[in-house]
């Protein structure tokens, strides 16, 4: 028996205002990846596309706002997960913004909101945005 495994590259954008606090998707019950989960805006990269342009135009889709500079954080496999067979490169670009919560446009997902930093962990979190936050936090 042969059993296939999907292998794909998202794109991740870890956005930060001026207070602190980082740019988060409540992703809904119908997401494929982490339903019902805190995450951060991104999306698969398409084919051409370089994964940081699949960051920008994932933000653009998701939030309505545009990234200025965007900074590699990290880039690697996704975290395990029980019960998901996939095989996922995550690439996680960070930046800043000047945009604030009613610059943001809900185009994906629950909710698009900025969490304060302390407000992060209180969330269920998708595994990548773990790595991800852990890393922006300046965790061990």
């Amino acid at each position: 028996m042969v059993s296939w495994v999907a292998t794909y590259d998202v794109a991740l954008v870890l956005l930060v205002d001026p207070s602190g606090a980082v740019l988060m998707q409540h992703r809904d019950a119908h997401a494929p990846v982490s339903p019902n989960q805190w995450s951060l805006p991104g999306g698969h990269v398409e084919p051409g596309e370089s994964p940081e342009q699949a960051a920008r135009r994932e933000l653009l889709e998701e939030t309505g706002l545009t990234a200025g500079e965007l900074h590699p954080l990290w880039s690697g496999p996704r975290p395990y997960e029980a019960g998901f067979p996939h095989t996922v490169t995550v690439h996680v670009f960070r930046g800043t913004t000047t945009a604030r919560q009613e610059n943001v446009v809900l185009g994906e997902g629950q909710a698009m909101v900025f969490v304060p930093p302390h407000e992060v962990r209180d969330r269920e979190l998708a595994a990548s945005t773990v790595v991800a936050l852990s890393l922006h936090l300046g965790d061990t």
